[in-house]
């Protein structure tokens, strides 16, 4: 917790790669928090900022998946928010789950999803920060055991570039900051969950944007 209470106060409000799971080796959990790109951003942005870490593996926008109970997104950021008032800056980054093949979403169903938590957000007053998900790589050697049994792997790159640019066009319509995940970091040896490396990179983008709206 950050103490400065002139602090601006930062909510990373995403899914497994803002809980920040390991890519090489999911099972064992996540990095930790001086790796992970949420840490990352604060010793980045220091004394000056206040970042809340609130990642959730699976979390969609505004969908309940069956058998993953509280993962949707849309339910839970009224009382996300509500519980860490007051919230200067929202980091939204979302949408990869929405890609599910229990879903059946494409592109621009899950643009108009993060459209309704965009709603949320300016109903608290918070500046939003939209980031479009990491494309993930069906060619990575864990990708099918940790991520295929979800994901239909010949549509699911080309629906993400797709997400990438819905999501600049639904950011430039709405007036708010946008960056792109994809164009600094990748997925590790899962395919899905941002590579070691790609963490500090990642933080860096961050960093820049949240300057950008405090």
């Amino acid at each position: 917790m950050n103490t400065n209470p002139e602090a601006v106060r930062v909510l990373c409000f995403g899914d497994s790669n803002t809980f920040g799971v390991r890519s090489d080796a999911p099972d064992e959990g996540r990095w930790p928090a001086d790796v992970r790109w949420t840490g990352r951003l604060q010793e980045a942005l220091g004394a000056d900022h206040d970042v809340i870490e609130e990642g959730l593996n699976g979390r969609t926008t505004d969908l309940d998946e069956p058998g993953r109970p509280g993962r949707n997104g849309l339910a839970y950021l009224v009382p996300c928010l509500e519980s860490h008032l007051p919230v200067d800056v929202v980091v939204l980054m979302l949408g990869l789950n929405d890609l599910k093949t229990v879903f059946g979403r494409g592109p621009a169903e899950v643009a108009a999803a993060i459209g309704g938590l965009l709603d949320v957000i300016d109903r608290f007053k918070a500046r939003a920060v939209l980031l479009s998900p990491v494309v993930p790589d069906p060619g990575k050697p864990l990708f099918a055991d940790i991520m295929g049994g979800g994901f239909d792997a010949t549509t699911l790159v080309e629906r993400a570039r797709g997400l990438a640019g819905a999501l600049r066009d639904l950011a430039a319509e709405r007036g708010v900051i946008f960056g792109e995940a994809g164009a600094v970091a990748g997925p590790g040896p899962d395919g899905g969950h941002l590579e070691l490396e790609s963490h500090t990179a990642l933080a860096a983008l961050v960093a820049g944007l949240v300057r950008r709206a405090s």
